[in-house]
């Protein structure tokens, strides 16, 4: 399964593959899961159908909608938005009402905050698992009007100030229902900063490139991780930790079963707690497109095959919500010691044939393994995701 599903879209994920919220909840969990799902259009395939007992949120990004940046209706019929629906609002399994303005757009993160606060307060005598995924920063922004002509850097900074705030609600609540000591806070983001939105975008902190693209300022993102008395505040640590290790993370924490079925996440609890230093992951895949291997990962190494890749660096970014113009290049292979050039910007491949070699092998593991359109590699265990009648 890859891609941003739009309206329309004829796939979904799986419901045989067991997620987080499914796995927690035969352990005894109550789930719920506020904000963006991206993970089917319609129903069966929303939240409620993969473990989560409660759903309130969107089933896409809050720029799939038949508006412009400002809530526009969009009439122009050689726009493909003006052939989307008005972006739904779900409760549970059923469409509850649609956000059709820019006004309704900015109470959405307020609204996801209130119900996650709601949600914990409810459910502080059981167990439970909280999915958070707010809407934004991605465009188009719109912060609340609390947060109106409070940050020097616009509309941009105000949006990052009620994603404080929201946070903030939330560190609140498990303070007052004297629950944090107990609860595992994981704060987090999917991408790197769609960087042609100027003034509207965040910034990769020196990374190259940003998001849709495997460069570092594409993929690194922070990742914070609260737990009193298991995991020492204060610390930080370099390690290759993605999201996709969250799962078995937790399930180690929480004494939860592994899915049946092979996952890519490792057990990063040992590292957390302060009970192992040697890192669990060697290797990593940066996959992109429908299913390309664009770079291989090894330690501190990271070799950059030939792909054709999106690029920031080339044409004026745009201002106040409207995006500039994002060029593709070729890219040819590369080897980055990312221990001494986290940039990438100083090919060293001449310098460490063995290490070239020994990429280049790990890439045809995974070639075998998930296959690889660049070359035209079927893989061997590729999972197919639900299809939408």
């Amino acid at each position: 399964m890859t891609g941003a599903l739009l309206p329309g879209s004829k796939t979904a994920l799986n419901p045989n593959e067991e997620t987080i919220a499914s796995i927690l909840k035969n352990a005894g969990y109550v789930t719920g899961m506020f904000g963006k799902w991206h993970l089917g259009n319609k129903s069966p395939y929303w939240p409620t159908h993969y473990g989560f007992d409660t759903f309130f949120g969107i089933p896409y990004s809050h720029d799939i909608w038949n508006r412009d940046k400002d809530g526009n209706l969009i009439t122009d019929k050689n726009d493909i938005r003006a052939t989307w629906p008005p972006l739904p609002l779900i409760e549970g399994d059923k469409v509850v009402d649609s956000i059709t303005s820019k006004a309704n757009l900015s109470k959405l993160l307020t609204r996801l905050t209130e119900r996650s606060v709601k949600f914990i307060k409810q459910n502080k005598h059981k167990p439970f698992f909280l999915y958070l995924a707010h809407t934004m920063p991605h465009v188009p922004i719109a912060p609340s009007s609390k947060f109106h002509g409070q940050s020097e850097l616009g509309e941009f900074g105000e949006e990052i100030m009620e994603i404080d705030w929201s946070v903030g609600e939330i560190l609140k609540t498990l303070d007052q229902e004297k629950l944090a000591n107990n609860t595992i806070l994981i704060v987090t983001s999917d991408n790197g900063p769609w960087l042609n939105y100027g003034d509207h975008a965040g910034s990769s902190g020196g990374f190259r490139e940003g998001k849709s693209t495997s460069w570092e300022g594409g993929t690194r993102v922070p990742l914070w991780i609260r737990w009193p008395g298991k995991v020492d505040a204060g610390n930080v640590n370099s390690m290759l930790m993605t999201n996709m290790d969250i799962l078995p993370t937790l399930v180690a924490a929480t004494g939860a079963k592994l899915p049946r079925k092979p996952i890519d996440g490792v057990n990063f609890l040992p590292v957390l707690t302060g009970k192992a230093t040697k890192d669990p992951r060697e290797v990593f895949y940066y996959y992109f497109g429908k299913n390309n291997l664009e770079d291989v990962r090894y330690k501190h190494w990271k070799l950059v095959l030939p792909h054709n890749s999106g690029s920031y660096a080339l044409s004026l970014h745009g201002k106040d919500g409207n995006g500039g113009k994002i060029d593709h290049v070729d890219v040819k292979m590369a080897l980055y010691d990312l221990a001494h050039d986290p940039g990438e910007s100083y090919d060293v491949q001449a310098n460490y044939p063995e290490i070239v070699k020994k990429m280049l092998a790990l890439a045809e593991i995974a070639r075998d393994d998930m296959g690889d359109d660049i070359t035209h590699r079927q893989g061997k265990n590729l999972r197919q995701p639900a299809i939408i009648q």
